[in-house]
């Protein structure tokens, strides 16, 4: 806006006022639009030109621009108008045909669609498969797994797992408890070539195996600290030596919630006596085939990401100590998971799943 120039005033109706706000507040309003609304509400409330590109992050120009628009054209303002360049190759139908072919067919050869595949079928392009493919979120390349969990308790376990993470005791301890099982020691058979610049790190695809470990951890919820005991075998004589070990660790006069799986090592008459024995243990059982519920399964996820995966290990004892090593650096500084999702949410979501499953 020049100098000597008055920046037209802007005056809304309640209804404009309404759709305003709400195109400023909404996540999923293009970000421009949501720019244009905030700063045509800034000014109806009598900001200057200069505040508000302040206040939005544009240029001072920009907003004198968008103000005199709204004052010509009001809400349709907000949006840009068609520009000129070619006419469009396919029309609606055309995409639309498509994106049902990609939902609901297979190619004759493959068992999913690619760019190439469909091109051949529709006489479309590749590169203008892809962009109908990514406007609409379509991704046949990539596949993921899943497994609903048939347990007859399922929403009991949930609700009370969850409701533990959201909002645990008072004057007591929540652990996630778990075994990661069969750690293996695996050494390289050639020397590894380093990173360099222009090169990633390479490594031989074959290894020498030198025996396995099991880690038992017990994540502490409310600091995101790690106890942790190697065993070379997986039983219940293990988990019980693993539950002296949190007993001898964790304050005496705090009861502690121990969150676990349905492993059978989890639930033998030994494992019931000790229980009998501290009256202050209490058992939270996560639903069967739910591994995701319990939250040391984070743990041992960046433990395999950033330790194991790409260790090497010549002996039993060099992995047991890196993952010692590991344990004490992450309680060093200790970074707590946080449960975000309430019990209500997860069953909605999983109900979603098991709609589409069953058509």
């Amino acid at each position: 806006m020049q100098k000597g120039f008055a920046a037209p005033k802007v005056t809304l109706t309640p209804q404009e006022r309404e759709e305003l706000t709400r195109c400023a507040r909404r996540s999923t309003t293009a970000r421009l639009v949501a720019q244009r609304a905030k700063a045509i509400l800034l000014a109806a409330d009598g900001a200057n030109n200069m505040a508000i590109a302040e206040d939005v992050g544009v240029g001072r120009i920009t907003v004198g621009k968008w103000r005199r628009r709204f004052v010509e054209r009001r809400l349709d303002a907000l949006y840009d108008e068609p520009r000129p360049g070619a006419p469009r190759k396919y029309g609606d139908d055309a995409i639309e045909a498509l994106i049902v072919k990609t939902l609901e067919s297979k190619p004759r050869k493959a068992t999913h669609w690619s760019a190439p595949l469909m091109a051949v079928e529709t006489g479309i392009s590749r590169s203008q498969i892809q962009r109908i493919w990514k406007a609409f979120g379509l991704k046949p390349h990539l596949s993921d797994t899943f497994k609903l969990s048939q347990d007859p308790l399922f929403v009991e376990k949930v609700r009370d797992v969850v409701g533990l993470y959201m909002a645990p005791p008072d004057r007591a301890l929540v652990l996630c408890v778990d075994e990661k099982t069969q750690v293996q020691a695996l050494d390289r058979t050639q020397p590894l070539l380093p990173m360099r610049s222009g090169q990633i790190e390479r490594r031989t695809h074959d290894y020498e195996r030198h025996g396995t470990t099991s880690l038992f951890a017990a994540l502490d919820l409310a600091t995101g600290k790690v106890i942790g005991r190697c065993h070379a075998r997986h039983r219940t004589r293990e988990f019980l030596r693993f539950l002296d070990t949190i007993d001898a660790s964790v304050p005496k006069d705090l009861d502690v919630h121990l969150v676990l799986d349905n492993s059978s090592t989890h639930k033998t008459d030994a494992v019931r006596r000790w229980l009998l024995r501290r009256p202050r243990y209490h058992m939270h059982f996560t639903p069967t085939s739910s591994s995701w519920l319990n939250l040391v399964e984070r743990f041992f996820s960046a433990l395999t990401e950033q330790q194991l995966r790409r260790g090497v290990h010549k002996s039993t004892k060099a992995l047991v100590a890196a993952i010692e090593d590991y344990i004490a650096a992450t309680n060093q500084s200790p970074k707590p998971f946080v449960w975000t999702k309430s019990a209500d949410e997860i069953l909605k979501s999983l109900g979603g799943y098991g709609a589409r499953t069953s058509g």
